[in-house]
């Protein structure tokens, strides 16, 4: 790919967000960042990547956390930091990848080659896939979307100026249960392609 790509995708629990960012990344020959960069990250600073599984894509507890000038007693809000630095040298590189979450279309809004993604799906969709994904029953399901994307939420708008989910805010929101994951995909990829022309 001669001019960099960042492929900045958000998305709501259970719509297929993830599922669709691999294929996009796989589709496109660039690399998929998400959980996977704790690895790197924790190899860089010499400490177990487990360690950072709680913390990951989670809001800060503001009644538990301290902040004296540039430091801060949260492990959530360290961590967090920690990925927009890791995000911003990859994108300094001219590296084209895909990203799942972690604010990246705010963190990286001003990069040229930057195109960012909502993923939203109707909840009995949502619901369906969370259950056979997880082995849950119908209301632990739900209980389990709730859960994860008020986090969500809560963790992007404390360090976005735009709000998770919000049109305003993205390029691009599409409904993943109109379409399926595989057409969904298509129609981003479309839209990509036409970008970077």
């Amino acid at each position: 790919m001669e001019k960099q790509l960042i492929i900045s995708v958000g998305r709501e629990f259970g719509s297929g967000g993830h599922a669709i960012a691999e294929m996009l990344a796989n589709d496109l020959g660039i690399k998929l960042y998400d959980r996977n960069m704790l690895d790197e990250i924790a190899k860089e600073k010499n400490v177990d990547a487990a360690s950072f599984d709680s913390f990951d894509e989670k809001p800060k507890k503001t009644l538990f956390s301290r902040r004296v000038r540039e430091f801060s007693s949260s492990m959530e809000e360290n961590l967090a930091n920690l990925q927009f630095e890791y995000i911003r040298k990859k994108a300094d590189s001219g590296e084209s990848f895909v990203i799942v979450g972690r604010c990246a279309e705010n963190v990286l809004k001003d990069r040229e080659g930057m195109i960012s993604i909502f993923i939203l799906g109707d909840k009995a969709e949502k619901q369906k896939r969370v259950m056979e994904k997880y082995n849950l029953s119908a209301d632990e399901a739900l209980f389990k979307m709730f859960r994860h994307d008020k986090n969500r939420k809560h963790y992007h708008n404390s360090y976005s100026s735009g709000k998770w989910g919000d049109s305003r805010s993205y390029d691009l929101c599409i409904n993943s249960s109109r379409l399926g994951l595989e057409e969904t995909k298509e129609v981003i990829k479309e839209y990509i392609l036409k970008r970077i022309k």
